[in-house]
Parts: structure tokens; C-alpha cells; sequence
């Protein structure tokens, strides 16, 4: 797979607005990162399925990053925590392989965290696998300021650890 390097920043856009072709976008985007399983893949397409269906109520929030053909780059789901005071999931972030490195990881995080201070959010927990094919997520997550709160050992498989990373926002 050939690295696209040369995206323009001023061709970027950013959207919160879930739309039905959002759906077949994240599961195609899901599918291509190569390292969810089926079961993952659907759960992503399922959460913007859930938002287009309850609206806010779903408590999934999205930031969508396309090029400007409005091909998908990326995009991120996060979500207040239920019975806590402004703690929020970062349920997934996802950028297209192709495009891993040029820092739109980092500014899709960037918008997210900002969206969760406006909505009075004071941290921001991620989990992830400690799979050595999620090697390069957990140093992303550290070199953008998250810290590793906890390591579930088995929790996903034997020999898998869930990695909890927490940020202050």
C-alpha cells in the first residue's frame, strides 16, 4: 500500500454532521486500518447506525475528516461516560492506512478533545488492544499526552490486554 503524501491542509474538511453514507464509510475505513476484526468493523458502522437512528440521545458524537472530493480520511467517536462528572470515551479513531503519518491522527484528536471541553469534559479514557499490531496506537496515544491508567490482562483474549489511556482535557 503506497503512502499518499501529499495532502493539502486547505483542501481538509472537518464535520460533525452524521449522514447515511457515513455508515458504508467508516465500515469500509474500519476494514481497510487491517487490524479490527469483523465483530469491531461491524460495531463501528453500528454506532453511527445508532446516532442516525436516536440522534443525540445515542450519546455518540463523530468528528469526520474528508479530502475534498469528500472521500473519508478519517473520523473519530467519542461519548460522554454515563453517570460521571464530564469523563468521555474516545470509543474509535481511524485514519485511512494510506494516509498514517502526515499528523491527521493528531489533529482529528486535537478537534475531539476540543468538542469534548466545550461540551464541559474533563478527561478522556481510550481503550485498546495490547496486540503488538496496536504497537504504533498505544505511541500515538502516549506522544499525544495520554497516559496508561490500566492493563487488563485476558481481557480481550488470552494473551490480549485491554490498555486503558487516560488524558486530562
Amino acid at each position: 500500500m503506497t503512502k499518499q503524501r501529499n495532502i493539502d491542509p486547505a483542501a481538509l474538511r472537518y464535520s460533525t454532521e452524521v449522514e447515511p453514507r457515513r455508515i458504508d464509510e467508516v465500515r469500509a475505513l474500519a476494514t481497510a486500518a487491517g487490524n479490527f476484526s469483523p465483530a469491531e468493523i461491524a460495531i463501528a458502522a453500528e454506532l453511527v447506525e445508532e446516532r442516525l437512528a436516536r440522534g443525540l440521545a445515542s450519546g455518540y458524537e463523530f468528528v469526520f475528516l474528508d479530502d475534498a472530493a469528500g472521500t473519508l480520511l478519517g473520523y473519530t467517536c467519542y461519548g460522554l461516560i454515563d453517570g460521571t462528572d464530564g469523563r468521555y470515551d474516545l470509543y474509535w479513531i481511524v485514519v485511512d492506512p494510506r494516509r498514517q503519518g502526515l499528523g491527521l491522527g493528531v489533529e482529528l484528536l486535537r478537534r475531539t478533545e476540543q468538542a469534548i471541553r466545550e461540551r464541559g469534559g474533563h478527561k478522556v479514557y481510550v481503550e485498546t488492544s495490547s496486540r503488538d499490531d496496536y504497537l504504533r496506537t498505544r505511541r500515538f496515544y502516549e506522544l499525544s499526552g495520554y497516559l496508561l491508567e490500566a492493563r487488563l490482562e485476558g481481557f480481550y483474549a488470552d494473551g490480549d490486554a485491554k490498555c486503558i489511556f487516560v488524558r486530562a482535557v
